[in-house]
């Protein structure tokens, strides 16, 4: 294959992909109203399961409280971003809940609920360490969204060894 072939090829690539991403976050957008769609929810469930994974309460009940008041918190935190923030969060969860997305961004072929805790983990890894701007902002944005809800709630302040803000005289 020549240089210009292969020039041609990707540009070709990178232009079908942009306007099916398009096409899929305005046919099934990330956000709906300023808050997750249901297939984003799974998606910040899995990242979150793997990013703070020992971290949780153990399988049950318990554990699925604090991943909906976890969920709802990072719902909270995107609703008050500004509306360019929000469409990109859109166009990015409505990318990684589709199955092609996911294979053409991520590298992920199987549905977010499906894969283990180790799994998202390695994947989340291979894009922190990615040569590709794209993956490493990918891999920042799931993981800050779902560490700042985790953190910022008063009860996961003890994990983290602080005590809660001081009281100012």
């Amino acid at each position: 294959m020549k240089r210009r072939s292969l020039l041609k090829l990707g540009l070709g690539g990178a232009v079908l992909l942009g306007l099916v991403g398009g096409g899929m976050a305005l046919l099934k957008p990330g956000l709906v109203d300023k808050h997750m769609s249901p297939s984003a929810r799974e998606l910040m469930r899995a990242v979150a399961l793997s990013v703070m994974d020992g971290l949780w309460p153990a399988p049950g009940a318990a554990r699925d409280a604090a991943l909906q008041a976890h969920l709802d918190r990072v719902d909270a935190n995107i609703g008050g971003y500004p509306a360019a923030v929000r469409a990109e969060l859109s166009q990015l969860f409505a990318l990684l809940s589709s199955s092609g997305g996911r294979l053409a961004l991520i590298g992920m072929s199987q549905d977010w609920p499906k894969a283990s805790v180790a799994e998202i983990q390695e994947l989340l890894n291979e894009l922190r360490l990615s040569s590709l701007d794209l993956r490493q902002q990918i891999y920042h944005a799931l993981r800050d969204l779902n560490t700042i809800a985790f953190f910022t709630a008063p009860e996961h302040w003890a994990s983290t060894g602080y005590p809660g803000p001081r009281e100012i005289p």
